[in-house]
């Protein structure tokens, strides 16, 4: 199956929190979709990785993605190795996007930073004809973006999600083993910062602060590795 854009996060519920705004409303306008997560998020204080790609599951099928993989490595202490820069590179292969987000380069979690260098090399192994996987046809995206995470780094620029709002809580609240839900679930396991009742309105507020720039009530921050191109003086309008 060839995908439009393909997300990445170094933990499930990473692109819901930071990008998923941004996919439904490209999967409304007619794009293929996809999520593929690197660890299963085995080291969270609340829930089991179990759990967690249950979770995952029915968030995608709120948000109309199309497919989502795990590809199961070490939360905490994936490494940039061969074996994982193969392993990224493989998912690129098989769904040929155009368009691959991936974590913050720099943020809190030392997760993010070491996904988003991983995702972003892999793309660029990926089109390399001299590298066989699997007999997968090499494959290079033609843009790999960086959403923002947790750390208030300056966009690059910002799409908005005002009409998806709503729904991006509800993908975030598929993950009730990690997030306030309202139920007797939210007693489960230690309290954290993510599973108080409130965190919901730092989520809207960090998006909020992202629409800001461009006038509208919600959007959702990207940064570039490498500069884009524009088709004409009118794309940004």
């Amino acid at each position: 199956m060839k995908l439009d854009i393909l997300a990445f996060g170094a933990h499930p519920d990473d692109v819901e929190l930071a990008c998923c705004g941004t996919l439904m409303k490209h999967i409304d306008a007619g794009f293929k979709v996809g999520i593929i997560d690197l660890t299963q998020g085995e080291l969270g204080s609340r829930g089991s990785a179990e759990l967690r790609l249950i979770e995952a599951e029915n968030s995608r099928k709120i948000m109309g993605a199309e497919i989502r993989e795990n590809l199961g490595m070490a939360d905490g202490f994936f490494t940039h190795s061969k074996e994982n820069l193969i392993a990224v590179a493989r998912m690129i292969r098989k769904y040929q996007p155009e368009i691959v987000l991936a974590n913050s380069l720099e943020d809190r979690h030392p997760d993010h930073g070491k996904g988003a260098r991983l995702v972003s090399d892999a793309c660029f192994h990926s089109g390399l004809i001299k590298i066989d996987i699997d007999g997968l046809q090499p494959w290079r995206p033609r843009a790999v973006y960086h959403y923002t995470q947790d750390k208030n780094i300056k966009a690059d620029f910002i799409v908005d999600i005002t009409p998806y709002m709503s729904k991006k809580l509800e993908c975030i609240q598929a993950f009730s083993s990690q997030f306030f839900t309202g139920t007797d679930e939210d007693d489960e396991g230690p309290k954290t910062p993510i599973s108080s009742k409130n965190f919901f309105d730092y989520v809207k507020a960090k998006d909020r602060t992202n629409a800001r720039a461009i006038q509208v009530e919600y959007a959702e921050a990207f940064n570039v590795g490498r500069t884009p191109g524009v088709k004409n003086l009118f794309d940004f309008l």
